[in-house]
């Protein structure tokens, strides 16, 4: 069962939730691990049958273990951290006590149980997977209250309230990959709204030392923005379907090699003509068909295109005369230009910044051996900005970098452009 219901306020849904104290701490840890039986229940109603069992591919993990790993994530950092109260000072492998569950690392460590080894583990039950979550958040909720009110001594708190969020929109996206059919709101259309034009400025990229900080922040330093035009808002299913019906998933001239030969790979398995889980994108009417869910969903022209590879985002810009975003043109616009029309929040952004460490880097303990962890992925991956439909409100933070591979499609992921 899940937890009772707990006070919601709109504080612990404010992306200021990086530097809350323990009093909306612990409503904000009990509003996540909700949020996770929630979409456990969500799972077992259509796999339970199943035994939770889903396809081994990339990109997926069995839902049981996702569900587990985030209890296991709170206790590993937390409840048997002797030295948690140094927070991102913390050594990557401090004295640990032994977890309340004898079978906690060999179950749920993702640096003892690699990702191909997760379909053939003998993970609990899911009543003994919801006891256990409720077990580690009672642990969590008890040292959260005898914690010291700052920023060092709170950080593995704040650290698994933000790590639930993001393995919540991870069981959403699967949800999406595996067609099961939740009930969720997608992004409304918007009103389109002419480009704007944000001016040359000195920006500090990157957050400051308040409050939470992951890492991939770090450290705010100035950057010299020159003037650029920006969109207001995402790429639209109607300027898309313009890219399409003008061949641009069949000119190489709009792609860059390496994108031209993802789209070939693509091709051969499924007839790629579209972003991921399009099942039609009219050239006559303008009709896009895109599968949410399970349910195959009519898209409005105003809605923003959704699962689309930052390849299919570069060659649209390189087709419409245009270009991405650097990441901190879109920080800029996202920070100074709101009150003009700047829209973000309904999908993830794909930038032009190939993913870098920023001056001052230095791995959180938590990443240092974790597959979260970017460092893997520097000079690969590219930056992603923005927060979408699936994002926990708290954090939709303008500072936040994401990040993933060029070909990777299977987030709520968008584009907007910039004139060149």
């Amino acid at each position: 069962m899940p937890l009772a219901p707990t006070a919601t306020t709109a504080s612990i849904d404010s992306p200021e939730m990086r530097g809350a104290g323990r009093e909306l701490l612990s409503l904000a840890l009990m509003d996540a691990r909700n949020h996770t039986l929630y979409l456990l229940g969500q799972y077992e109603q259509v796999l339970g049958g199943t035994g939770f069992a889903v396809p081994q591919r990339a990109g997926l993990v069995p839902p049981l273990w996702l569900a587990g790993h985030i209890g296991w994530f709170a206790e590993f950092w937390i409840g048997r951290n002797t030295q948690r109260a140094l927070g991102p000072h913390c050594p990557g492998e401090p004295a640990r006590l032994a977890s309340i569950e004898p079978h906690s690392d060999r179950w749920w460590s993702p640096m003892l149980v690699p990702h191909e080894a997760r379909w053939v583990l003998d993970l609990p039950a899911a009543d003994a997977t919801r006891a256990w979550l409720l077990d580690t958040l009672e642990s969590t909720l008890e040292l959260l209250d005898k914690a010291r009110d700052e920023d060092d001594a709170l950080y593995f708190y704040r650290l698994a309230l933000f790590h639930e969020d993001l393995r919540g929109e991870q069981l959403m996206a699967m949800a999406q990959a595996l067609a099961l059919p939740l009930q969720v709101d997608l992004p409304s259309g918007t009103q389109a709204r002419e480009p704007l034009l944000v001016p040359a400025t000195r920006w500090m990229l990157g957050s400051p030392p308040m409050g939470f900080v992951f890492d991939l922040e770090r450290w705010a330093h100035a950057v010299q923005v020159p003037e650029f035009e920006i969109d207001a808002q995402p790429v639209t299913w109607a300027q898309f379907v313009e890219f399409v019906d003008d061949g641009g998933y069949d000119e190489p001239e709009y792609w860059l090699p390496d994108g031209w030969a993802w789209l070939q790979e693509q091709a051969a398995q499924e007839g790629r003509r579209g972003p991921r889980y399009v099942e039609q994108i009219g050239v006559a009417s303008g009709a896009v068909m895109q599968t949410h869910f399970g349910r195959p969903t009519r898209m409005a022209g105003t809605q923003p295109v959704m699962h689309v590879s930052w390849w299919e985002a570069d060659a649209w810009c390189r087709w419409a005369g245009r270009r991405l975003p650097s990441e901190v043109e879109w920080e800029v616009a996202a920070h100074t230009a709101a009150r003009r029309g700047f829209r973000w929040g309904d999908v993830h952004e794909w930038t032009g910044t190939t993913l870098r460490p920023l001056p001052g880097f230095s791995p959180d303990p938590w990443t240092h051996q974790s597959e979260w962890g970017a460092q893997p992925w520097f000079g690969q991956a590219r930056v992603q900005r923005g927060a979408s439909f699936a994002t926990r409100a708290r954090m939709k933070h303008p500072k936040y970098r994401g990040f993933a591979l060029p070909g990777r499609d299977d987030g709520f992921v968008g584009f907007r452009s910039c004139a060149l």
